[in-house]
């Protein structure tokens, strides 16, 4: 069941990062509605990793360093790196998704978001906020694959 769980959370993660590049080429084309619809796929996505991932802990499943001596280092960096921005990360989507959300109910719909102050002033705030969110959110991903790998070959199961 441990091997299962950090597999989907690799996977979920991922595929949260896949979607999350999805949703920023989406936007920049001016496609909001698919923008929004591959978003809202990373969110859920994130969510389920984190679901698999502290199951995953939950039942006693880790894996800790076995690797070279050499490479502890840099290891370590890597994941304490991965963690505190993960954590960091969990604020600054919901901050992100909090302001979209507000964005779309003030203006009703994707198509009037220019038309009504309150929506603009909303996806300002969003816009800002994940200019720090996509690249937090990104390193995540990938870092987190890293030291999936990684732990795949140098780890050991505690």
């Amino acid at each position: 069941m441990g091997e299962f769980l950090a597999t989907a959370s690799v996977v979920t993660i991922v595929l949260s990062g896949l979607a999350l590049v999805s949703g920023v080429f989406l936007i920049r084309s001016g496609r909001r509605e698919a923008h929004m619809r591959a978003m809202l796929t990373a969110t859920v996505l994130a969510v389920l990793f984190l679901v698999f991932y502290l199951s995953k802990v939950a039942i006693g499943y880790t894996k800790s360093w076995v690797g070279p001596a050499e490479w502890r280092t840099w290891y370590l960096v890597l994941l304490g790196s991965h963690t505190l921005l993960a954590a960091v990360n969990v604020p600054l989507a919901l901050v992100a998704l909090w302001y979209a959300r507000k964005g779309l109910l003030a203006a009703g719909t994707l198509a009037r978001v220019e038309q009504v102050p309150a929506a603009a002033a909303a996806f300002a705030r969003h816009r800002a906020w994940v200019r720090w969110t996509v690249p937090v959110w990104l390193y995540v991903a990938v870092t987190g694959w890293i030291i999936y790998v990684v732990l795949e070959r140098y780890g050991a199961v505690r």
